[in-house]
């Protein structure tokens, strides 16, 4: 599902989950579950996963390792916008500590979304992308909502989609980043899902003990206005579950 980019409401508390401090989250998304994440492109498909674990309590810890192939251009890209971000609108902005803030603010979301506790997204979504999500949500069968929530240690890999520095028509200027998400998720899913795509699970501990865990993609896009006198806050402003939330 592909959502259309708006501007920013109203004062967002999101900037302060960004900053990567848990104790700044609203009362109310707290108490759903413990924090911990134009059109732009989605991820490109250049990575292999690889698993090992054990089972219980003793024995070796399950590991999903994550290789991903990224394009030196792309690489470069990104650093470049990085670099125009710290000159020209916020000297302080790190990647590693947005990254951290949105791995966060990406595991709350996701699990308001699969509790349908949609209300509590006001602060968080943007109102366009809120209301697409209302229509949708209540559409999904029970696996597909269990599925969209992520456990911030189930999340075991993150990456920036795409960056982008743009003004409106109003002249006011805008940065967004869409950041990428690989879960593990132990929904009962089927094999196939719509769209006829092949969901890829993983299977933890041996035949007596086996776990079977899908790991699955989400992909959320954030935006700030970088306004002489705008509020320095970030709002989701698209949210993609690929092969679920469709």
């Amino acid at each position: 599902m592909a959502l259309r980019c708006a501007a920013p409401g109203r004062v967002r508390w999101l900037a302060r989950a960004l900053a990567g401090s848990a104790r700044l989250l609203p009362p109310a998304a707290a108490a759903a579950g413990p924090p911990g994440p134009a059109r732009l492109r989605p991820p490109q498909p250049g990575s292999r996963f690889a698993s090992s674990a054990g089972s219980g309590t003793e024995g070796p810890q399950r590991r999903v390792v994550v290789v991903r192939i990224t394009s030196p251009f792309a690489w470069l890209r990104t650093r470049f916008y990085y670099l125009l971000i710290r000159l020209y609108f916020d000297q302080e902005f790190s990647i590693e500590e947005f990254t951290r803030g949105a791995k966060q603010a990406f595991s709350v979301v996701s699990k308001l979304l699969s509790q349908r506790k949609l209300d509590l997204l006001e602060e968080l979504v943007s109102a366009e992308v809120l209301q697409v999500l209302k229509e949708k949500i209540s559409l999904l069968p029970d696996s597909h909502r269990d599925a969209l929530a992520a456990d911030i240690d189930a999340i075991m890999y993150t990456t920036e989609g795409d960056v982008r520095i743009y003004y409106d028509d109003d002249g006011r200027k805008f940065v967004s980043i869409l950041m990428c998400f690989w879960y593990l998720n132990g929904a009962n899913l089927p094999d196939e899902v719509p769209g006829e795509a092949k969901v890829f699970q993983i299977v933890f501990g041996d035949e007596n003990t086996k776990e079977k865990k899908h790991l699955l993609t989400a992909n959320y896009e954030f935006q700030r206005e970088f306004t002489e006198g705008a509020k320095p806050d970030w709002t989701i402003t698209r949210i993609e579950h690929p092969r679920l939330l469709e």
